[in-house]
């Protein structure tokens, strides 16, 4: 490496970046030997399959949900149509907190940040005509997710497909929760449970099925650096891992079918390094701590999306370059799977014209680059190795530091996480109030040009709609059965066997998402902001 100190450059995480990168290591093979290897060998560094995307493309699933379910079902169809290989359901926050679409709580949020989901017939109208044993789901939820993915599983009853033909992902990753985001309903421990109990469950019944997708995403949308970003979430990662360990199941069990969920942010450089870091530490991680027989059980399959916090409402158009780069990140990082940002989400939900854009964006990249031709195009770069070099050690040094605190939850009672998260983020809005660092259209090539975007406009009837189907939807179902189903949930949360067959029970007996929360506030209690400390 070379120096030069007399103007000195940082990536976002404050590391050091030199003019120009030479080897460090004794010999280039010694390095290769020990931290790179080929493509599918381990530590994974340079991606979990040989072929790469030679053999298969990256799963192009696109985030998308409002209003009711028969709008985003439309929606969905849209985006299949224009070629996306799976979908991803945006929920509102009225389902994701576990309210139903008439409560108080719920009244002007019904449909507007995602799909209002109260009931087995609105998972019916979601997936109209939508056969779920081709097309793989991802669901963004995590306080409810229990709840959702036994509505998914008894939907697949109804049109008589089998859970081991379902593929798909449910986040149910509420440590990240605490730590940035805040939709959470109990308190740690009951809700920690609630996703062993997926996670368990999931591995015995439904195979194919992703049971949690642990999240970075949302933890960097919040402020936190790339490097907070890998650290927290293996962090958090290894205490679900040992959460389910501890319920009697074999490491192989389960670890094969965990996934992770990443932000692609603006430094290219920085997010290739830090994608594959995060591969190859877990992969470590895996080993040192757990040792597992299979293989799969060390890999870190991971899905991106593009930094939401990057989009600017002001010159809204270049969002569309910023989300290309963050794209072309997340594949030269390898992927499995991928969301890109409309690029007038700074300002509204995306119109079909802006979905279909953000969507030809990975298509364009996958089919016109050349850059799914190789597998780790940048590997052996010195930058890209420096910094992968890097990021594992500061990352492993979080993790020393959380394990010290007592783990992740320990650590999130005395603020650590918290901390962290906000003091990263204080500090690159001051940076870029400077000039420090520079955002185009903000704070430098600012232009008085107003953005000539069409938005999207909910339909103002949507929710009183929403509310009467679902008072309809209870006015016709069995009172004695649905009692029954609530008791026997109220009494297996009491003691400690898993609540998934409870959960799918009150939803055969026509329960909401509403009800079944309820039923567990009764028994867990509700966690509220500064519960923590």
């Amino acid at each position: 490496m070379t120096d030069d100190n007399s103007n000195p450059r940082t990536t976002p995480s404050g590391l050091r970046l030199d003019v120009t990168y030479r080897p460090t290591a004794a010999s280039l093979d010694e390095a290769y030997r020990t931290t790179l290897g080929d493509p599918g060998e381990f530590p994974y560094t340079r991606g979990l399959y040989r072929e790469m995307y030679r053999k298969r493309l990256w799963t192009m699933r696109q985030y998308a949900g409002f209003g009711d379910a028969d709008e985003s079902n439309r929606r969905y169809k849209f985006l299949l149509d224009q070629g996306i290989t799976g979908l991803s359901v945006a929920f509102d926050l009225p389902t994701q907190i576990g309210y139903d679409s008439d409560h108080v709580m719920a009244r002007g949020e019904v449909g507007k940040v995602g799909v209002a989901i109260d009931s087995i017939d609105d998972m019916r109208r979601l997936f109209a005509d939508i056969p779920l044993e081709r097309v793989t789901t991802s669901m963004t939820i995590n306080s409810t997710a229990a709840t959702l993915l036994a509505l998914y599983l008894v939907l697949a009853e109804e049109r008589g497909v089998p859970w081991s033909r379902l593929g798909g992902t449910v986040q149910n990753d509420i440590l990240k929760e605490y730590a940035a985001r805040g939709t959470f309903i109990f308190p740690p421990p009951e809700s920690m449970r609630l996703v062993a109990d997926v996670i368990s469950f999931c591995a015995l019944e439904v195979p194919k099925w992703n049971p949690i997708s642990i999240s970075g995403y949302h933890m960097r949308e919040a402020g936190c650096t790339a490097i907070h970003e890998v650290a927290f979430t293996l962090a958090n990662a290894l205490a679900y891992v040992e959460a389910v360990l501890e319920r009697g199941l074999e490491i192989d069990d389960f670890a094969p079918r965990l996934s992770f969920f990443f932000n692609a942010h603006n430094n290219f450089l920085e997010e290739v390094a830090k994608f594959r870091a995060a591969r190859r530490l877990w992969a470590e991680l895996v080993r040192e701590r757990f040792d597992p027989r299979q293989e799969r059980s060390l890999w870190l399959r991971f899905h991106t999306q593009t930094a939401g916090s990057a989009l600017t409402a002001q010159q809204p158009e270049n969002n569309a370059v910023r989300v290309a780069i963050q794209a072309l990140a997340a594949i030269c990082g390898g992927t499995q799977s991928l969301h890109t940002n409309a690029n007038d989400e700074a300002i509204a939900l995306p119109t079909e014209r802006s979905a279909q854009l953000a969507l030809r964006t990975q298509q364009i990249l996958a089919h016109e680059t050349g850059i799914a031709d190789i597998a780790d195009p940048l590997g052996g770069a010195y930058a890209i190795e420096a910094l992968t070099d890097e990021i594992v050690r500061y990352a492993r040094d979080y993790l020393r530091r959380i394990d010290a605190l007592g783990g992740p939850i320990s650590a999130l009672e005395q603020g650590f996480q918290q901390d962290e998260i906000a003091n990263a983020a204080y500090s690159e809005q001051i940076a870029m109030e400077k000039g420090e660092r520079k955002i185009v259209g903000i704070n430098v090539h600012r232009s008085d040009m107003e953005a000539q975007l069409e938005s999207l406009t909910l339909d103002a009837e949507s929710e009183q709609r929403q509310i009467e189907r679902l008072r309809a939807f209870r006015a016709g179902r069995s009172e004695d059965r649905l009692r029954a189903a609530g008791l026997a949930l109220r009494d297996r949360a009491r003691g400690s066997d898993n609540l998934m067959p409870a959960l799918l029970e009150c939803v055969r007996a026509g329960a909401t998402v509403g009800e079944v929360s309820d039923e567990l506030r009764g028994v867990f209690g509700e966690h509220h902001d500064g519960d923590l400390r």
